[in-house]
C-alpha cells in the first residue's frame, strides 16, 4: 500500500513547505534544471503538487494521494492517480523521467525504478532527487522521523544504497550532483559535482539497453 495517508490529510500543509524554505526548495530545482533539456518529453512520479514539475517544465506527472493530485492539476498540469510500480503508460513513451523526493515513500523501490525503465524511450534517463540519509540532513530527519506527519513510515536511503539500486535496474550512471550544505549553521544553495558533502543528492542515469540487444 502506497504511503499517502498524510499527505491525504495534510495537502495544502506539504506545499506550503516551499514557501517557508524558499531557498532550500530553489537550491534543488537549480541542481536539477541543468540535466534536462526544455524540448524533452518528460514524466515526474510522485509529481505532488508540482512544485519541481513547473519550473522543470515537465509534461506529465503521477501521484498515488487524489488530494495532492488535485493541488497540482490547479497548477496546470496533466496528473494520474498511480503508483510507481504501476505505471499507466507503454513501454518507450519519455526522453526522462523525473523522482524528487519520492523515493523514500515507494513501497518498492527496485520495481518502481524497473517502471521507469520501462516507459523511458532507448537513450532515455532518470534524474532522481534525494535526502542523503547519511547527510547533516538526512540524519535530522532520521533522528526526528517518528515524530514527523511526513517522514515517520519514509525509508531513507544513502547515495550508495540509491546507485546499487539504479545499476539493478538496468542503468547507467551518468552524473551525480549536490547542494543545500551548512556553513556555520547557515544552509548554502551551492552546486557541486558528487556526493558526500551536500545534503540533497541528485543522480542521471541513462537507460542501458544491453539486455535488448542494443
Amino acid at each position: 500500500m502506497p504511503r499517502i495517508e498524510p499527505f491525504e490529510r495534510y495537502s495544502r500543509e506539504y506545499d506550503e513547505w516551499f514557501v517557508r524554505n524558499r531557498e532550500v526548495y530553489q537550491a534543488e530545482v537549480n541542481v536539477i534544471k541543468p540535466l534536462i533539456l526544455p524540448k524533452e518529453f518528460g514524466l515526474e512520479v510522485g509529481v505532488g503538487t508540482g512544485r519541481f514539475a513547473v519550473p522543470l517544465n515537465v509534461n506529465i506527472g503521477v501521484d498515488p494521494s487524489k488530494k495532492m493530485v488535485d493541488v497540482a492539476k490547479e497548477r496546470g498540469l496533466e496528473v494520474l492517480l498511480a503508483v510507481a510500480e504501476k505505471l499507466p503508460f507503454k513501454n518507450n513513451v519519455f526522453d526522462f523521467v523525473l523522482m524528487v523526493t519520492t523515493i523514500c515513500f515507494v513501497d518498492d523501490l527496485f520495481e518502481s525504478l524497473r517502471e521507469a525503465y520501462r516507459v523511458l524511450k532507448t537513450k532515455g534517463f532518470i534524474v532522481v532527487g534525494f535526502v542523503d540519509r547519511e547527510s547533516r540532513l538526512g540524519k535530522q530527519y532520521m533522528s526526528k522521523k517518528e515524530k514527523s506527519r511526513f517522514y515517520s513510515s519514509a525509508i531513507f536511503y544513502s547515495t550508495d544504497d540509491v546507485i546499487v539500486f539504479l545499476k539493478k535496474s538496468g542503468f547507467k550512471v551518468d552524473v551525480i550532483k549536490q547542494t543545500v550544505f551548512f556553513s556555520e549553521e547557515k544552509m548554502v544553495g551551492n552546486v557541486k559535482d558528487g556526493y558526500g558533502e551536500g545534503s540533497f543528492v541528485v543522480i542521471k542515469a541513462s537507460k542501458d539497453n544491453v539486455e535488448e540487444g542494443e
